[in-house]
């Protein structure tokens, strides 16, 4: 059978699921809307669906003008349900797309197939065939760190109470999977399908305010409880059974290598919201959740471990911890795990009282003194698990017990780690005014780079303080002081792993980490001395294409100070010094354009890593993905891979954003298997040689040179140099509509300003998905191409050979691939038509349709192929079945942006308006 022949039959289920979820969706619009809008529905349905099916322009042409004969003259009542209806039908299109790939793994795994791609088993493989030996292995996991981390970033659409119903679906969908139902269970099914789809018509699809950071803070502790708290331990479980099958000689115990963190509370840049307070309540709540998790399992182990000591032997430790627990029932005199539990409740009972002010559910047996540390609750619990396999139970101690055991080795009494983050200018004038009234400098910003760096070297290493209790200083200096000072505090309360990390953004040189120094000097957070002591990671992030440029130099820069120098060997406790840098996707992707972005983080990873080798630290990269391609995003398993040789060695942390983390960790499967790609891939990356596998990637550098200029110019002449092209971006998306879409705490913009500079990656991306353009994820490719090639007549078997030699171009083009997909200039035309100007219109659009075409011919030509996606065709299916959705809801949300720039005050307009953006975000599924 036909290799396409079989993919459809591997994806007859899901469209069995799609059908019967828009079955359910339409009779939910008949049932609350009428006939008469279920037929408006069904109309606008079926020619969609005849336009992305007719490959003809002239009948697409008739089919375009029939829809808009269709939506045009719709009253506004009917447009939001037709805008609704629409929407839901992707959202419910997206949880059945997840339920499918659960589907085929969970079917590639029963079939005995090969490892698959991404898995833990395929990455030890890898390094089976690459003769990696068990020593090494073991070497990276004793040093390894591998974190993503949660951000606030305003991407995400859906409210939480449409995320919890759209996991009510998923369950239901895999109940029909997984087991042969009765017909009653079958009817049962049935009613909770429809009901949940009829709650999802009921409820509003869009928050009526804006969220606040405390609502941040409680959507990123929701994927703990439905994820990382019981899959993150099953993931160590996993690996260390998987080596310990394999390597059977070696003693495997992994540290907590595996973290995840977290930015919301912590994130001051452009936040305003975020302030002393914010921080110390997210860090209660945080805490107050992995409390009120451990006393869950602690209440179910009690349930699981009635063990009798009548019947089976104990060890001396479990009998003292017995019998010193607040249970004194004469009904479990005889169970000492039941009677240790109890009083291990007691004591965490009254640490979540003392620590978070948390009330538990179930109120414990007695009173008991409160656990100093998570330490101490561990060490009861190995009590139990020691007892349990030193008496014939160790099956006992594999479950439950053992996971909750690592939980709290992962997790502790703060459940993440939180990064702070603040913009380099805000440190600068902190430090200039404590400077200043000091008398120790009148005007620190009219320094040069060089005296600045000579004044504060000499500030962090001397115990005086700049800080005065007595003096008046500006309410951006108080904030960022109170910060620094809460978390001095907050540290003692929870632990040092709370709050190990401070980033700097816009990071251009030296005295940007100094600057950060001395402000954790003023808090206690830097203690000076002989040996002075550094509690936090300061953390540079370099984030524009001339700072990327400048990094490596920045880090050479600040590593010849001895008094940096022995502020990060303190912090290593007599191991190899380490240090964290952080590069920024989104911003030098709106920088400098896509290819040139790629580019030049890659030459700033080799750069980076030659500094710190020549320095003997041990570098650390966080990259600062977002979840579109325009913002870094892409496959995390090859974008790991693409790495250059010696830029992972073990140690990865990547932000984790907006939409990306419900898709990637709502669901605890497919958060399992995210988790478990993620540290395949840093497996992989940090113990074979990918890069150079083929042929030697460091031959292609000229290449890459010369296509990244020319993408560059390219990009930053349409961007930043073409008159009017700020005019035009505003005219043609719905940037300023997104602002007003209550989808995150922060606001779009660093300043009040139209500037494209001052504009946040985030809305800029996020405009440009929404009229399908698409445009930072592959504009300049196609005249950099042509430039080189024109140069270059062999240049097309280079460049063939690159894609099959170089995981990092590969990448590249991979991505480029997907994201050009996804546009559609037929409509976007139509978003172009939104400017006012005629000539400015013409102008800037034929430019970008050229490049466009440009882009197209030369990326079909180097991947050998005729159309977009002929190695992906699941996401090929994926985008059909999606378009005649997706394009219904462009169409509607251009009208609604006449009426409503028009002056229209029905908030009918604006509510429509803002659920297209809402449909259309779930279509593309990674759009911001």
């Amino acid at each position: 059978m036909p290799q396409a022949a079989l993919d459809t039959n591997k994806d007859e289920p899901l469209r069995n699921d799609i059908r019967l979820l828009g079955r359910i969706l339409g009779d939910t619009v008949r049932e609350q809307e009428g006939d008469s809008v279920f037929d408006i529905v069904e109309r606008v349905r079926q020619t969609a669906v005849r336009f992305a099916r007719d490959g003809d322009p002239e009948s697409q042409k008739n089919s375009r003008a029939e829809l808009a004969e269709l939506l045009d003259p719709l009253p506004r009542e009917t447009t939001q349900s037709v805008v609704r209806a629409f929407s839901y039908f992707l959202q419910l299109a997206n949880i059945a797309e997840d339920e499918h790939h659960i589907r085929r793994r969970r079917a590639h795994d029963l079939a005995g197939s090969p490892p698959r791609e991404g898995s833990l088993i395929f990455a030890l493989d890898s390094l089976s065939t690459a003769a990696v030996s068990p020593e090494a292995i073991a070497d990276f996991f004793a040093h390894a760190v591998v974190a993503p981390v949660l951000t606030a970033h305003p991407t995400e659409v859906q409210r939480q109470s449409l995320i919890r119903n759209h996991r009510e679906i998923a369950r239901l969908l895999d109940q029909r999977d997984r087991q042969q139902m009765t017909p009653d269970e079958e009817a049962d099914n049935d009613l909770g399908l429809a009901n949940a789809i009829l709650t999802l018509w009921q409820s509003r699809m869009l928050r009526p305010v804006r969220l606040k950071v405390l609502d941040e803070v409680k959507n990123g502790i929701t994927y703990f409880k439905e994820t990382f708290f019981t899959e993150l331990p099953r993931l160590y479980i996993q690996a260390t059974q998987q080596l310990q099958k394999r390597y059977p000689g070696q003693r495997w115990a992994l540290p907590p290598f595996f973290r995840v963190g977290s930015w919301i509370g912590g994130d001051r840049d452009g936040n305003p919201f975020v302030t002393a307070d914010i921080l110390r309540e997210a860090l209660r709540l945080q805490s107050s959740a992995a409390l009120d998790h451990y006393l869950a399992e602690i209440h179910e182990l009690g349930g699981e471990l009635p063990l009798s000591d009548l019947l089976v032997n104990i060890t001396p430790e479990l009998a003292a911890l017995a019998e010193h627990s607040t249970d004194h029932s004469p009904q479990r005199a005889d169970e000492p795990y039941r009677r240790a539990l109890s009083g291990i409740y007691a004591r965490l009972a009254a640490t979540a009282r003392a620590l978070d002010q948390f009330e538990p559910l179930r109120h414990e047996i007695g009173q008991a003194a409160a656990y100093d540390s998570p330490d101490t609750l561990r060490a009861d619990l190995k009590i139990l698990a020691n007892s349990l396999k030193l008496n014939g139970a160790a099956s006992l101690a594999g479950g439950r017990l053992r996971r909750l055991l690592r939980a709290v080795q992962i997790f502790g009494f703060h459940l993440a780690p939180i990064d702070l983050r603040q913009n380099s200018e805000v440190h600068a004038r902190s430090v200039a005014e404590l400077l200043a009234g000091a008398g120790r400098c009148p005007d620190y910003e009219a320094l040069s780079e060089n005296e600045r760096i000579s004044l504060l070297t000499a500030e962090i290493s001397t115990p005086r303080p700049l800080y005065s209790p007595y003096l008046s200083y500006s309410e951006e200096t108080r904030g960022e002081l109170a910060i620094f000072f809460a978390a001095r505090e907050l540290r003692q309360r929870y632990g040092a792993a709370a709050l190990p990390n401070a980033i700097i953004s816009k990071t251009d040189g030296v005295s940007d980490l100094l600057e950060l120094a001395l402000l954790l000097k003023e808090s206690g957070l830097l203690l000076p001395g002989e040996k002075p002591r550094l509690d936090v990671n300061i953390i540079p992030l370099f984030e524009t294409i001339e700072d990327l440029q400048k990094s490596a130099v920045t880090m050479a820069g600040v590593f010849k100070l001895p008094a940096y120098r022995q502020l990060i060997a303190g912090r290593a406790n007599g191991q190899k010094a380490e240090h964290e840098v952080m590069l920024g996707y989104s911003d030098s992707n709106k920088d400098g354009g896509f290819l040139t972005s790629g580019w030049e983080l890659y030459k700033a990873e080799i750069e980076l890593a030659r500094v710190f080798a020549e320095h003997g630290v041990r570098l650390r990269l966080f990259h600062g993905r977002g979840g579109s391609v325009g913002r870094g995003g892409g496959p995390t398993y090859h974008a790991i891979l693409a790495q250059p040789a010696g830029a992972v060695s073990g140690q990865i942390r990547l932000t984790e954003q907006g939409e990306v983390i419900s898709t990637k960790y709502g669901n605890p499967g497919t958060g399992r298997r995210n988790l478990e790609v993620l540290l395949a891939a840093t497996l992989e990356a940090s113990l074979t040689d990918h890069e150079n596998k083929v042929e030697p990637a460091e031959q292609f550098h000229g290449v890459m040179d010369e296509l990244s200029q020319r993408a560059f110019a390219a990009y930053r002449g349409l961007v930043y140099e073409t008159p009017g092209f700020t005019t035009y971006f505003r005219q043609s998306t719905v940037v300023s509509e997104i602002a007003s879409l209550n989808i995150g705490s922060r606001p779009a913009s660093r300043k009040a300003s139209d500037r494209i500079e001052d504009l946040r990656a985030i809305p800029w991306v996020f405009s440009w998905a929404q009229c399908r353009l698409m445009l930072p994820g592959w504009y300049g490719f196609g005249s950099a191409v042509d430039g080189y090639l024109a140069q270059n007549p062999q240049g097309l078997a280079t460049l063939r050979r690159m894609l099959k030699a170089w995981p990092f171009f590969k990448s590249l083009l991979s991505n480029m691939d997907m994201v050009l997909s996804k546009t559609d200039l037929a409509i976007a035309s139509r978003y172009a038509e939104l400017v006012g100007d005629t000539e400015l219109r013409q102008r800037i659009f034929s430019q970008i349709k050229a490049e466009w075409a440009l882009t197209r011919q030369h990326l079909l030509a180097i991947l050998e192929q005729d159309e977009f996606l002929a190695d992906n065709p699941m996401l090929a299916r994926s985008l059909q079945l999606r378009s005649p959705y997706m394009d219904p809801l462009n169409h509607l949300q251009v009208e609604l942006l006449k009426r409503h720039r028009a002056g229209e005050s029905d908030e009918r307009v604006a509510r429509g308006l803002h659920i297209s953006i809402n449909g259309i975000a779930s279509g593309l599924r990674n759009s911001g």
